[in-house]
């Protein structure tokens, strides 16, 4: 299929915003033939909710790969953020000698790049060499909640919403200034500002455009509060399809700002100003797709939406580490600035952790928690556990809050890294809803990151001290 192109190489045909349909094995094949692929990279979400993987030459991956997988070393799945290797985790390292994991295509996620040229991608699950799950990876976690779901006759459909702040300067040149004293794409608040988002508009469109030719369906895009601060939206799907276009879509997106000499971050909290989300949007349905929400119970609820919420608020304390997984993730929930602090639920209401919206089929939860440094298979995958707690133990919904959720008595999220760490470790709960193996990996993913932010030597500190101390 010859296509339009992108720096004189040939794309797949995409019809402006539609989604490209998805990429079949029989169609890769004959793009490979035809030789308009080349390559395709072979790639899984890891415990920092980043994409890794291989660049595969595309024949190989047609007469090999696509069918048997491709290895690569244990320890992508405990490192830290440098790629170090740290200790703490059992399925990885020295002493077991860092042996290999096996990246296996699902075929359903196969798709073009249309900002690499010559280039299709697959998501990955994660296997021993001897065909076992590696139950740690992000995307078996998420696949295990789902397993646990069907069993109880229902399905997961989830939106996710991704704040980013854009910088008018490359990659290189913000690591060279050690990232001070960079140029936002914005210079005031472009909430809603058709002005001020047509500014960057270019890559704002490069953006959603490519996104559709790699199959994902664009809702729409809008500025944000911060200073270069921006958003772009996608329809609403099953939850492990959403998962996967969410970290590609996280990829993607830096690699089409750097090829517009920018940079963007999903630091959950830049600077001083508004901190960057990732609001989730979640809901349940009958296997068959029926409605199960929405009901004749109070609020318009079904008596398991009654439950579902109600398990989310008894299990977010809990779970915070799920949302917020770094020790920037916590300068983000801040009293009125959209971030919620209090374990508390509302109808439109953006003061609180669960914000309800919709109605009838459209019915869903939005859980305002999450920055955009989150894993969101993890994200949603405790959301999914919370939500099956609550329909299990029939929970009780607490009422309401119709105002300011801030200045109300509920309890309070986790204020730190520590504090949240504490909650998952203490949780029995989120043992039995996850199994020790999953709950201990990202335990020692917490202490590493305490323990680096523990040891660091900040600017805070030079300037408070260097001279009057």
């Amino acid at each position: 299929m010859s296509a339009p192109t992108r720096n004189g190489d040939p794309q797949r045909v995409t019809t402006g915003s539609n989604p490209a349909p998805p990429l079949t094995r029989e169609e890769l094949g004959r793009l490979v033939d035809e030789g308009t692929v080349d390559t395709v990279v072979v790639a899984f979400t890891d415990v920092q909710g980043r994409l890794q993987g291989k660049r595969i030459g595309a024949r190989f991956f047609v007469d090999d790969v696509i069918d048997h997988g491709a290895e690569g070393c244990d320890y992508l799945l405990a490192v830290d953020v440098d790629m170090d290797t740290v200790e703490g985790y059992a399925m990885s390292s020295w002493a077991s000698g860092y042996g290999d994991i096996v990246m296996k295509p699902d075929l359903d996620t196969l798709r073009l790049l249309p900002w690499q040229p010559g280039t299709a991608l697959v998501t990955c699950d994660v296997e021993w060499t001897d065909g076992s799950p590696v139950v740690a990876s992000p995307r078996q976690i998420l696949a295990r909640q789902l397993e646990r779901l069907a069993e109880r006759g229902l399905r997961a459909y989830v939106g996710t919403e991704l704040e980013f702040i854009s910088f008018d300067t490359s990659y290189e040149d913000a690591f060279t200034r050690g990232y001070r004293d960079l140029t936002p794409s914005n210079q005031y608040n472009v909430d809603y500002s058709l002005l001020g988002t047509a500014r960057i508009e270019p890559l704002l469109r490069d953006i959603r455009n490519s996104m559709a030719g790699a199959g994902m369906y664009v809702e729409g895009a809008k500025g944000e509060c911060n200073l270069g601060q921006h958003e772009i939206t996608f329809k609403y799907d099953e939850a492990m399809r959403t998962c996967d276009n969410h970290s590609l879509y996280k990829n993607g997106t830096k690699e089409i700002a750097a090829e517009h000499g920018k940079a963007i971050t999903f630091m959950a909290k830049y600077d001083a100003a508004e901190g960057s989300s990732c609001h989730v949007h979640l809901s349940f349905r009958g296997a068959d797709g029926s409605m199960a929400m929405a009901g004749d119970e109070e609020h318009g609820f079904s008596e398991l939406m009654h439950a579902f919420l109600g398990g989310q608020l008894a299990s977010i304390e809990d779970f915070t580490y799920f949302f917020a997984p770094n020790i920037n993730s916590y300068k983000r929930f801040v009293e009125g600035s959209f971030a919620p602090t209090a374990v508390a639920w509302g109808f439109d209401n953006r003061s609180c952790a669960f914000r309800v919206v919709g109605s009838g089929e459209s019915l869903r939860v939005e859980c305002r928690v999450g920055g955009a440094d989150l894993n969101p298979y993890l994200a949603v995958a405790a959301l999914i556990a919370a939500g099956i707690r609550g329909i299990d133990e029939k929970m009780a919904l607490p009422p309401v809050t119709d105002g300011n959720a801030y200045a109300g008595d509920a309890d309070r999220l986790p204020t730190t890294l520590r504090d949240a760490r504490e909650k998952l470790a203490n949780s029995a709960f989120a043992r039995e809803a996850f199994g020790d193996e999953v709950i201990d990996h990202y335990l020692n993913a917490a202490d590493v990151e305490i323990r680096q932010f523990d040891s660091a030597i900040t600017d805070w500190e030079r300037v408070r001290g260097f001279e009057r101390l």
